[in-house]
């Protein structure tokens, strides 16, 4: 079988769109017509070379959303026919979602909500599942003052949209220009990021924040500062955070998580932006854009 894909030939190269051959579904696989994928921060850094869990030549992209069109071996989770959404992470980078068919892991799938477009459900997984699982491992809960640096960004928006669902209160980083946007989102306050930030969040909340999650890296120095004693905190980006008790994390795939996220998108609780939608073999310009940063949503490919 044939399918037609963006390829990494090699580290630094650009991405080349052209038909691939692609092998079925194997056990606890499924096939899925990808109608959308969106563009990740790590696909940069797989494309670059850095990534040890790339391999060359890769078919780029690590989430997506489509339809089924076969199953592999011990699949009773899906049929023919439905729609799926996944971060379709593999053990080995290389066969990925910027192609009109791939094999994606049932463990990383759950079905798509009918409320949600594929455009939607293609930008949910991984930023929504980098936030869903940094917050429920630091047990955050309606008692929480929470600090999210990078309330704007893909991580962060999706961290404030779901501490207000756990009822915490939620204070948001972000530059002056995101910050009606940010509180759109349900932060209850917003603070300019940069110098200054300890005595910002410290004029709203003067007993300092009990968690905090750090999506862009650098502020490890200004959390200790707001941090309760019995504080804790997570950062994505910056590993010093475990030198200070806190929790370096990333993100694994979860149907059971994703299937979470989906929902609170169904009932209204979780909106997913999109900043931009390009056709495949645009992706260099989707790239670009996402390279530029400060973009507000998600930018999205299709086939």
């Amino acid at each position: 079988m044939r399918t037609r894909a963006a390829v990494a030939l090699g580290a630094g190269r650009p991405l080349e769109v052209m038909d691939v051959e692609l092998a079925g579904p194997r056990a606890g696989e499924v096939m899925v017509e990808i109608k959308a994928t969106g563009i990740c921060h790590t696909d940069e850094f797989t494309r670059s070379g850095d990534d040890p869990e790339g391999l060359f030549p890769a078919i780029l992209g690590h989430e997506g959303a489509g339809v089924v069109e076969a199953v592999g071996l011990d699949v009773p989770e899906f049929r023919v026919g439905d729609e799926i959404m996944a971060y379709a992470r593999k053990d080995v980078v290389a066969g990925g979602t910027f192609a009109e068919l791939v094999t994606v892991p049932v463990r990383t799938a759950t079905r798509k909500p009918a409320s949600m477009t594929f455009e939607e459900a293609a930008s949910l997984p991984l930023a929504g599942l980098t936030a869903y699982q940094t917050l429920t491992r630091l047990n955050l809960n309606a008692n929480d003052t929470l600090l999210v640096h990078g309330a704007a960004g893909g991580v962060g928006s999706y961290a404030v949209q779901i501490a207000k669902h756990i009822g915490a209160r939620v204070i948001g980083t972000a530059s002056e220009r995101n910050h009606e946007y940010v509180r759109g989102l349900g932060a209850d306050d917003v603070v300019e990021y940069g110098d200054g930030l300890v005595e910002r969040v410290r004029a709203i909340a003067p007993d300092g924040v009990t968690v905090s999650a750090d999506y862009v890296g650098d502020v490890e120095e200004q959390t200790m500062q707001l941090l309760t004693p019995a504080g804790r905190h997570v950062s994505v980006a910056d590993p010093s955070v475990a030198l200070n008790g806190g929790l370096y994390a990333w993100v694994r795939p979860s149907a059971e998580d994703l299937a979470k996220l989906a929902q609170l998108v169904d009932d209204g609780a979780l909106r997913v932006d999109i900043a931009a939608t390009y056709p495949l073999e645009r992706l260099a310009d989707a790239f670009a854009q996402s390279r530029e940063g400060h973009t507000r949503g998600k930018i999205v490919v299709t086939p």
